[in-house]
């Protein structure tokens, strides 16, 4: 892979997975739209990388991991397939409501043996998940967001939102209805986005 850091952040078998992860997006995106077509180009450092960098913020005791509006999988299956090695007990559980972006992150499992489940449900929906940790990616802006990840997260458990870089006012605007804690961690892809690490949340 050519994307910067990467080769030292991840083993071969997980840069192979990867690979063919890409080169199914790239077939499948066409028909489906799974990713921007302006973005597939750059898929490597724009999806891959960008989503790959929530990782390291997956505290050691984590058992389930939510990832909600999956889409073509960014960042939940590119976490799944990097946390194989790493975390081999953690269980990733992706929440996508279209059924044909389903059946391709069903797709990429089985290819890249890569074990997770595959919600094919509303986010509002679905059971709660109970997750140390749920992630959500371009998926709604805080005020709408956080509802459905509180649905979904434990108790004690941690958020992790990438966002751009009109986060501060999100922020703001969901203090209105929501108490947390916040960090926000420099992206490593884009200048002036974050990933937003959210514990303790609760509606107010």
């Amino acid at each position: 892979m050519a994307v910067n850091g990467l080769k030292e952040s991840v083993s071969r078998e997980t840069r192979e997975a990867l690979d063919h992860y890409l080169a199914l997006l790239r077939k499948w995106n066409p028909k489906i739209n799974l990713v921007s077509p302006a973005t597939l180009a750059e898929a490597e450092t724009r999806h891959i990388q960008d989503s790959l960098q929530l990782l390291e913020f997956a505290p050691e005791s984590a058992r389930i991991w939510a990832d909600l509006g999956s889409g073509g999988g960014f960042p939940g299956l590119v976490l799944a397939i990097a946390a194989k090695a790493r975390f081999p007990e953690l269980k990733f559980h992706l929440v996508e409501s279209d059924q044909r972006k389903s059946v391709f992150l069903r797709t990429v499992s089985r290819e890249t043996e890569t074990p997770i489940t595959v919600h094919s449900q509303r986010i509002e929906q679905l059971p709660g998940l109970e997750a140390d940790v749920v992630s959500a990616r371009a998926l709604a802006p805080l005020p709408a967001l956080l509802p459905l990840v509180q649905r979904h997260l434990k108790k004690d458990g941690l958020a992790l939102l990438p966002k751009g870089t009109g986060y501060e006012k999100e922020l703001l605007e969901a203090r209105g209805e929501w108490a947390f804690h916040h960090e926000p961690q420099p992206s490593k892809t884009q200048s002036g986005a974050v990933i937003l690490k959210i514990g303790a949340l609760r509606h107010v």
